[in-house]
């Protein structure tokens, strides 16, 4: 077991291990944010046949040939086409149809005009310029051809997906299945939310903030109640969770005191330890493994080290255990919008905001980037690292950053 790992290879170590739990069918009104479980092939065409895509009246272009504001043509109107119509008649040198936005194009037509562009009567219709032969019909399959790779399995359904799936006419797509993630705290002094603290006693927040980045990430997060500092209990929290769960992310008890026991525990119920620490700070301290194929992260239980750690090196696994197929940290650059003061003998991970001004993206650093300081996470959406060995940043520095969700 290697005790000491850079962070990259962690994150590669801890990625390359889990694969996605299950799939599942999924009511279509559910499925935003869910992931595709198969390939979604055009079983029909999108529009299912030529249509208009306005108000405005339907003839063949040949007769529009000569039309101009000097010399209108004016054309016999043969009846209105409704959306949920079906044209009564075939369009024939001379005559037009009225049609509506959506209405099939009747045979013999070949061009649209708006209304706006025309003058009308209840009998006539009449052009004031030439149109070429396929002007303003949306042809059948234009949208979605037919036998098309319309979408891949692990692509995250948004609108888009949704509204090409209600028109393929699939109403309950297969999805993976969301993994359900232990969420367990350590540690004597925790106390559960509702209750007042004693002396030397604060709240547990760890278990609801790791929760909530775990839920941004596509999985389901489950609480378990904080059990205290002792071999036996964690070791008992950790079988009871990994039984009930796919993952398991606990918080406290990773670094080298008295009190710090959960690779300990880990040890104890049989679980393998991939590494206990990496070059990274905050979040140097942790252990991660797995016992029967399910993923265990112990993070810190200092609030910033934790849900940096969890951005840095597990939030691509649990992305590919929801079932993305693109779950891996996408780097770009990124300029720092004010100076950053310390050292980094150590690779540092800043917390912060993209802020647009002068026509630039800038990173603007959040107010605490201490271990504790879990305030200073509130409305982050970007993260940047800074390399080993760099001294104080100048506004403006480049760094490479990433999204944290």
């Amino acid at each position: 077991m290697p005790i000491t790992t850079s962070y990259l290879e962690g994150r590669r170590i801890v990625t390359d291990f889990v694969s996605p739990v299950g799939t599942e069918l999924c009511p279509i009104e559910l499925s935003a944010g869910r992931v595709l479980a198969e390939d979604l092939i055009a079983a029909q065409n999108v529009p299912p046949f030529d249509r208009s895509p306005f108000d405005g009246y339907v003839f063949r272009a040949e007769d529009s040939r000569s039309a101009s504001r000097q010399t209108p043509v004016t054309l016999r109107i043969l009846e209105e086409i409704p959306a949920s119509g079906v044209p009564r008649f075939s369009i024939t040198s001379g005559t037009a149809s009225k049609i509506l936005t959506g209405a099939p194009i009747p045979e013999g037509g070949d061009a649209v005009v708006p209304f706006e562009h025309t003058e009308f009567t209840q009998e006539t219709v009449t052009l004031f310029s030439a149109y070429a032969s396929g002007t303003n019909i949306v042809r059948v399959g234009e949208d979605i051809r037919k036998g098309s790779l319309l979408t891949e399995k692990g692509t995250l359904i948004d609108p888009g997906v949704m509204g090409s799936l209600a028109a393929q006419n699939i109403s309950r797509p297969l999805v993976y299945r969301r993994p359900r993630v232990a969420v367990l705290a350590t540690g004597s002094e925790l106390v559960e939310l509702g209750h007042d603290l004693a002396p030397g006693k604060i709240h547990d927040s760890n278990s609801y903030s790791m929760a909530g980045a775990i839920r941004d990430q596509g999985a389901e997060p489950v609480y378990y109640r904080a059990v205290s500092d002792s071999v036996e209990a964690i070791a008992e929290g950790l079988e009871k969770s990994l039984r009930e769960c796919d993952a398991v992310v606990t918080t406290g008890g990773v670094s080298v005191g008295d009190y710090d026991l959960t690779p300990a525990a880990m040890e104890a119920i049989g679980a393998e330890i991939f590494f206990r620490k990496v070059d990274l700070k905050p979040g140097m301290a942790c252990a991660y493994g797995q016992k029967n194929g399910k993923l265990i992260c112990g993070l810190s239980g200092n609030p910033a080290s934790s849900i940096t750690n969890f951005y840095a090196i597990a939030m691509p696994a649990f992305r590919k255990l929801c079932g993305l197929g693109d779950y891996e940290i996408h780097e770009f650059p990124i300029r720092l919008a004010e100076r950053f003061g310390k050292a980094s003998p150590n690779n540092r991970m800043l917390r912060g905001f993209l802020e647009l001004s002068d026509g630039t993206v800038r990173m603007r650093l959040s107010k605490g980037q201490g271990n504790v300081m879990i305030s200073g996470l509130i409305g982050c959406d970007v993260a940047a690292v800074i390399p080993a060995g760099s001294g104080p940043l100048e506004a403006g520095t480049e760094l490479r950053g990433f999204f944290l969700r």
